[in-house]
């Protein structure tokens, strides 16, 4: 059965709308030529109102059901994983789905974790940034929300700074960011980019994290360093060629969750994920076959509390041998 929530009226003309006609859609069981006539629109508005609402997360709907079998994969994950949670989606009929599902158990877990007064770090990527919207807004109540990483150097939807700042405005949460790119030309300039005091603020702040939400990136041609050319073709190479299958906060890291000796690493301007491992909640969320191999290696390097993952990637990470 489904469980919506609606927020708040934001604006006086429109949100009505849209929270009257997603609730008689999705609770009520309204077709949407029932709600188009109830409300005095037409049908392509209804559908207008009704995806606007999904998107900003006026309207959310939250399939409480659960497969038996992801159930009995949360807990064997648990077990040999030693999380104190572990959440499993079922595989989606269509696979490009998937991030955006685990992207709103994200939103959906965050907005129960987190509590007042917590300092929250974040990672970045497609899968967490789509779990915005399911993060329910809430009032200032002392939370603080940190990037854990650069930015890029052009606009892009998964701009670690950009989705720091959406979650920060969802936890009403004051922001700190790391002004500087991901990537530095070079060592010298990351080390004289760290020196910088609210740069220097944001790393000491991430030594006493109370929760870090984090993803992992692969070295397939779709990743996001080809997409956006972070890295070249031939830094992807040799960093293959030095064992790298993927990265935690654009430390690469090889099959066994240990960072990898290549000069990528030198001049990242990020979070050293060893510096996490005081942290008292790390959620690790992600998915896809392809990550396989990463997420099992960053199990090992970061030791998580939680993890959100696709059923498929479960089962082969909860009978993993130890």
């Amino acid at each position: 059965m489904g469980k919506v929530s609606h927020g708040s009226v934001l604006n006086e003309n429109y949100a009505p709308t849209r929270v009257t006609s997603g609730w008689k859609s999705t609770v009520e069981g309204m077709t949407q030529d029932e709600v188009a006539s109830l409300m005095g629109m037409n049908r392509s508005r209804v559908l207008r109102v009704l995806a606007a609402a999904r998107q900003d997360g006026t309207v959310q709907i939250r399939v409480t059901t659960r497969m038996s079998r992801c159930i009995e994969l949360e807990r064997m994950l648990e077990q040999r994983w030693s999380l104190t949670r572990a959440i499993v989606v079922p595989e989606p009929q269509d696979e490009a789905q998937l991030r955006a599902i685990i992207g709103a158990e994200v939103g959906a877990y965050m907005s129960t974790a987190v509590t007042s007064n917590m300092t929250v770090g974040l990672g970045w990527g497609k899968t967490l940034t789509s779990g915005v919207p399911a993060i329910v807004p809430r009032s200032a109540d002392g939370v603080r929300v940190l990037s854990m990483l650069g930015g890029l150097t052009r606009v892009s939807e998964v701009n670690p700074s950009e989705f720091a700042w959406r979650v920060a405005d969802r936890l009403s949460a004051e922001c700190y960011m790391l002004a500087g790119p991901v990537y530095a030309p070079d060592r010298q300039t990351r080390d004289a980019l760290m020196g910088h005091p609210g740069i220097a603020e944001v790393f000491a702040r991430a030594r006493s994290l109370d929760m870090a939400i984090l993803s992992v990136g692969d070295l397939t041609p779709h990743s996001v360093f080809s997409e956006y050319g972070l890295l070249t073709r031939e830094e992807i190479a040799s960093l293959e060629a030095a064992g790298a299958v993927g990265d935690v906060l654009c430390h690469f890291i090889d099959a066994d969750g240990n960072l990898v000796d290549h000069p990528v690493n030198e001049r990242v301007l990020a979070v050293n994920p060893l510096d996490l491992r005081g942290t008292r909640n790390i959620v690790l969320a992600s998915g896809g076959w392809h990550k396989l191999t990463t997420i099992r290696g960053a199990l090992k390097l970061l030791r998580p509390t939680v993890l959100i993952v696709n059923e498929l990637v479960a089962e082969r990470l909860a009978t993993d041998a130890r």
